[in-house]
Parts: C-alpha cells; structure tokens; sequence
C-alpha cells in the first residue's frame, strides 16, 4: 500500500506477517479438524498449535529456490514443527489456503470500511440538521439556479452512503466464504467437515461449490461496491472543491494549524484533502475492471486472476 495514504490498522492486514499469521491459522485449524477425524495423529495437530512459526525473511529465502510462496511457507513451517510437520497441508491445495486467507483479510478491510462510513454518516447527519435552515443558490450546469440549503445538500450524500454502506455490508458477507476443498475442488482427499470447521473458526462461510478457487464474481462484487463508495466520496469532494473556489468561498475544508498551501504563496487555502479523495477514488474504481476480468478462468482454475 502508498505509506502516504494508509492508516495504520489497514496497512497492517496487507502486510506479509499478518497474511502469515493468518495462513498460520488455517493450516493449524485443518490440522486439527483432520486429527479430529483420525485422518492425521493428534499429536501433530498439538505440535502445529504449539510449535507452529515463520519467519518472513526465511520465507522468502526459500521462495527465491523454490518459486512457489505456499512451499516456502510450509517449509519454514515444517523446520519450526519438526517431524509431526509431514502431515500438515494433507489433503489441500495452495487455493485453499490463499482463497480463504485472502477472504479474512477482504472481511477485517470491510470492517475497517464500515466503522468509517458510520463515521462519515454521524458527521453527515449532524451537519445536516446544523444546515437545515442555511440558504444558498442551488446550481444547475454550475449556474445559479433555485435557493436550497446546504443542510439539504448534506442530506443527499447522507442517503447516498447510506445505500452504499449497505451494499458493503452485504458485499463482506459474500466475500466472507471459505475453501478447504482440496484440487479442483472435489473433496477428494479432505472431506467438508475440515471446510465447516476451518469456516466456523474465523467467522466465515462456506464456499457451496467451489473449483479449485473461490469464483471470482464474489471478488468482482465487493470491488465494484468499493468503486460505488469511492465514486460518493468523490462527489462529496468534488463538491467541497466547488464551494471552496475564492469566487465562492460557501464551504471549505478542514485547515490545520500551521497547515501551508503553498511554497509560493502563502495566503492560499487549497483544498487539498478532497483533491487527494478525487485521485485516491479514482484509483480504487480502476480495480474494478481487473477483477471483473479475473471472473473467467480456464476450466477449474488458471493463474489469470492472481
């Protein structure tokens, strides 16, 4: 992710230690529901669960020899287990472990996502109100056109996020599936009940019929509503810019004590914030039609879509 535009708690679900961490979990979740089932010994369930590591920088080492990063990983993996560590992985597939870390990592993004828009749509509202009564020119083509109030502008983007936050609401729970079902999806040699248990265990649901991947249009929906909640927050923004013009000055953005506008003239307020939010939504929207590309793959599963 750009370091400039990220927060903190969304940086860290993208980074290499948390997709390990995660990956960590699966493995061990199947583990254990394979020794429940008598398929693999219980003690090399409780050694994954008590020995199970991974170091980053050796990972990669090894994915430098191996060019596959879920070999690299098992096998760091397997130098911290011992040798219990041969019946790990038993019966999946490398998808089934990306597809469903990649499905906790959409799902803990979206929970990021939805505090925001509650945020957003508190302020929204709060404003609203404040501005029920604040006249101003309506505008049409930009030019002058009927009085309205600015709490009544407020208002639109207000209903606005509030269709979208439900659209991501039910986006993350469609993206939220998990597939513990082994090559091109069969459950030839890992049955349901280790999927079920893997899916129950973090809070996600099962994938009814997968191939060897999660299919894609699950992944295309929840990008298109990010494009649907970016492309708002753009028409809030583009607003903002509007209103701040010197030839309007009816609204302007937040500027912070000490906050400069301009190397070279230093009476200038620009808005600076919405303009950022125009050209960060813009990017957002351009992920739509990669993953609307990444819906058809060859027969069970290609790599078209990594």
């Amino acid at each position: 992710m750009i370091p400039r535009y990220s927060r903190p708690q969304m940086a860290r679900i993208w980074e290499p230690e948390n997709r390990y961490r995660i990956w960590l979990e699966i493995e061990t979740l199947a583990s254990e529901a394979l020794a429940a089932e008598g398929v693999i010994p219980q003690s090399a369930a409780r050694a994954l669960r008590q020995k199970g590591a991974f170091e980053i920088s050796r990972i990669e080492e090894i994915e430098r020899e191996t060019h596959h990063d879920v070999i690299a990983f098992l096998t760091n993996l397997a130098e911290h287990v011992g040798p219990e560590a041969r019946f790990i992985h038993q019966g999946m597939t490398s998808s089934d472990l990306l597809d469903t870390a990649l499905a906790v990592e959409l799902k803990e993004a979206a929970d990021l996502l939805l505090a925001d828009l509650d945020g957003l749509l508190a302020v929204l509202k709060r404003r609203a109100f404040e501005h029920k009564m604040t006249l101003m020119a309506g505008r049409s083509h930009g030019i002058h056109a009927e009085p309205t109030t600015f709490g009544l502008k407020l208002a639109g983007h207000y209903a606005e996020f509030s269709r979208n936050r439900a659209r991501l609401l039910e986006a993350r729970r469609e993206i939220a599936t998990c597939a513990i079902s082994g090559a091109v999806g069969t459950f030839a040699n890992i049955g349901p009940a280790v999927e079920a248990f893997v899916a129950k265990a973090l809070g996600l649901e099962v994938e009814p019929i997968s191939t060897q991947v999660i299919p894609r249009d699950r992944h295309a929906r929840f990008f298109t509503t990010l494009a649907l909640v970016a492309a708002a927050v753009e028409r809030l923004a583009t607003e903002i810019r509007h209103l701040q013009r010197t030839e309007v000055r009816e609204a302007e953005e937040y500027f912070a004590p000490g906050q400069k506008g301009s190397s070279a003239m230093p009476h200038k307020r620009n808005p600076i914030l919405a303009e950022n939010l125009t050209g960060l939504a813009r990017l957002v929207r351009a992920a739509v039609v990669p993953a609307l590309e990444d819906v058809v793959l060859w027969h069970e599963r290609d790599i078209s879509h990594s």
